[in-house]
């Protein structure tokens, strides 16, 4: 989430934590149950997106260069997945794990649901 709050200069991403009440209903109406969450969600217009969908979707609204990830889309979506289950599955070991989370600024704030 920092990194995409860092790289959607436009601000048109908006977040919901799926346990909070937002978020619940939101998922719930689209068929997940928050409880059982395995992976992260993105909805736009109405439609669900999860794992290397969702992500590619978030990548649609990112700044230059990281835009140019959607072209990932041209892979099948069984390899695709399978990628994106390999990064998630190490993502603190590559990238580090913070000790606390981050204090939001109110323009921050301003992006969460």
């Amino acid at each position: 989430m920092q990194f995409v709050l860092r790289h959607n200069r436009r601000a048109d991403l908006k977040f919901a934590p799926a346990q909070s009440a937002r978020g619940s209903e939101l998922l719930a109406r689209h068929g997940f149950d928050p409880q059982q969450l395995e992976t992260f969600v993105v909805l736009v217009d109405g439609r669900a997106f999860v794992r290397s969908a969702a992500a590619l979707e978030i990548a649609r609204h990112l700044d230059w260069p990281w835009r140019a990830l959607c072209g990932l889309r041209l892979l099948p979506r069984s390899v695709r997945d399978a990628l994106y289950n390999v990064i998630a599955r190490n993502r603190y070991r590559w990238f580090g794990r913070r000790a606390q989370c981050m204090v939001p600024t109110a323009a921050t704030r301003a992006r969460f649901l």
